[in-house]
């Protein structure tokens, strides 16, 4: 199943267009984490200024997950339908405003409708890349690109907490917001101008590359979308054991993105800048971590043809990692070693991203962006119960290490059914779909 092409981290760097189409995404994936995550960082400021408590604070951080998980639903399927050029352009749109008018809120209803808002224009954007992704590059890098682009999104977790602090400290927090709404907007206007559906399409593309990449798909007819539309329940019965994979994984991804910064903050008494600087520091080693696990699943596969070993291996022993580095977090209040381990934890969850992101590939490549979108709907179902959970025990016991354990549990429980996956065994449709 593997293609002929290698992965490592030198091909980044060649002119090609495909490359170029790579780099708008991992710019996407950057923003897109940095006005996701922007919120943990100013939580202490606008906690106090609006007088939040913690299971409140919990409310708004879900507030994101909510059309961010039923997008997953139907986004990948609009890529499909739609293309990813409109598809992003239209919700990048909509991220855009969302983070610019989350400066301009005053109070409970108004900060959660930004963070409802900004759920949808991200809710289609991975799923979607997905589906660019599987056009743009070639089957056997599928992994790397996966890993490189989620590592531009954990270099936008470890930018955010120095950056918001600093365009707090020379605005405010809600004039941080608005600059960063700003700047996406630029993204969304390059990726408009310059990316094609169809990679024949590109004026700059030319034949030698072009011979690299996947086969063009056919156009379909809108008949032909209603038969996709009714093969979603036997597809979603294949991908659901991946779903549940994901849940495991993004319950603690979420407990990260919404909690880290303010855990340093409330429970070591640091300064927003010390905890900032914390948080950035355990957020790089997950830079580290996504692009090692989609170069480790992409080498096994290449080496043994084995999509199977090449995808659950690497999935297993990042969860089974990140489990055994969170439990010294809840018995030990060190700074130094709690630091410590918070970033060998969350290296080690993100081994995760790349192969858990290229398994829907694997499994349905022609339905790249609904598959990808069932896959993650899990993501988003922990983004709906984490943030809030986690805040709400945090004011029941007044502890930070109930919350913790939930997260090792799930960790091991997701490992565990991580082997059980089947990337191997492709998806097959009930009958053929009618060409144009």
């Amino acid at each position: 199943m593997a293609g002929p092409a290698t992965s490592d981290w030198r091909q980044l760097f060649r002119p090609t267009v495909s490359n170029r189409v790579l780099w708008l995404l991992c710019l996407m994936y950057l923003l897109l984490y940095v006005d996701r995550v922007n919120i943990s960082t100013a939580a202490p400021l606008i906690k106090k200024e609006l007088g939040f408590d913690n299971a409140t604070l919990g409310l708004v951080f879900a507030a994101f997950a909510y059309p961010y998980a039923a997008l997953q639903l139907i986004g990948g399927w609009l890529g499909d339908v739609l293309g990813a050029r409109r598809t992003l352009g239209i919700f990048g749109l909509i991220a855009c405003a969302a983070t610019a008018l989350t400066g301009a809120v005053n109070g409970f209803l108004s900060l959660y409708l930004a963070r409802f808002a900004l759920g949808i224009g991200e809710g289609a954007a991975f799923p979607t890349a997905t589906r660019a992704m599987a056009r743009w590059l070639p089957e056997g890098q599928w992994g790397w690109a996966q890993g490189i682009t989620h590592s531009f999104a954990r270099i936008g977790n470890a930018l955010t907490p120095p950056l918001i602090a600093l365009l707090i400290g020379s605005l405010s927090w809600r004039g941080s917001f608005v600059v960063l709404g700003l700047v996406s907007l630029v993204w969304v206007a390059a990726w408009v101008w310059f990316f094609r559906d169809e990679p024949r399409q590109h004026p700059l593309l030319g034949a030698d590359e072009l011979a690299t990449l996947p086969a063009a798909r056919r156009s379909e007819t809108p008949r032909a979308w209603r038969q996709r539309l009714r093969e979603w329940p036997a597809l979603a019965r294949r991908i659901l054991p991946v779903t549940a994979v994901d849940f495991c994984y993004g319950w603690t991804l979420w407990l990260f993105l919404s909690w880290i910064p303010s855990f340093f903050y409330e429970s070591f008494h640091l300064p927003l800048k010390d905890s900032a600087l914390f948080s950035s520091g355990v957020f790089l080693a997950g830079v580290v971590g996504d692009t090692l696990g989609g170069l480790i699943s992409d080498r096994i596969l290449q080496r043994t043809g084995d999509v199977r070993r090449a995808r659950c291996s690497v999935i297993a022993a990042g969860l089974f990692g990140a489990f055994l580095f969170l439990i010294p977090v809840v018995f030990v209040h060190d700074l130094a070693l709690t630091a410590l381990c918070l970033s060998l934890a969350f290296f080690s969850a993100e081994l995760v991203v790349a192969p858990i992101w290229s398994v829907p590939m694997d499994i349905a490549p022609n339905h790249a962006g609904t598959a990808s979108g069932m896959m993650n709907f899990g993501f988003g179902l922990a983004g709906m119960i984490s943030p809030w959970f986690f805040g709400k025990m945090i004011d029941v016991t007044g502890s930070w290490t109930y919350p913790f354990l939930g997260s090792i549990a799930l960790l091991l429980f997701g490992a565990v059914m991580a082997l059980r996956l089947r990337p191997d065994l492709r998806f097959e449709a009930r009958a053929p779909v009618t060409a144009a």
